[in-house]
């Protein structure tokens, strides 16, 4: 009987940083990349030049979350459409649907699938935080 190896293919990693989005607060990168599949490191309301949260409450932060996750997709050359998966974490869940009315503006159709929490305590205090998942290329639509 004859050992049979299996060669395996290198598995290339690529690390997504942009200037356009906060910088990471901790020892992880914005996003990484593996072979198609991006992950995006959660993002909070924080405006990248400033490093300080927005104000005007957890709309306000939704969506400069959301914008930081567009530009970090922007770096690694995809979109919006590009996601697959979230998690939008709150600090009260009872501002589920404040965040659902920003987030339908970035993810208007073919809503990539989510799970939401309440949480203890988000970084710097924080109301709300969004990870991600997204694929890198042309998208197509099954119908």
């Amino acid at each position: 009987m004859r050992n049979h190896l299996l060669i395996m293919s290198t598995i290339i990693r690529r690390i997504i940083c942009t200037v356009n989005a906060p910088a990471a607060i901790g020892p992880y990168s914005q996003a990484v990349v593996v072979d198609r599949t991006m992950y995006i490191s959660g993002q909070i309301g924080m405006v990248a030049a400033s490093g300080q949260l927005v104000t005007g409450g957890v709309q306000a932060e939704a969506k400069q979350a959301l914008i930081n996750m567009g530009e970090i997709l922007k770096a690694a050359g995809c979109g919006y459409e590009n996601v697959v998966k979230t998690t939008v974490l709150l600090a009260d869940i009872n501002d589920f649907n404040c965040v659902n009315d920003i987030y339908k503006q970035f993810f208007s159709r073919n809503f990539p699938a989510r799970a939401a929490y309440q949480v203890a305590a988000l970084p710097r205090g924080g109301l709300v935080e969004i990870e991600a998942v997204a694929v890198l290329g042309p998208i197509t639509d099954a119908s």
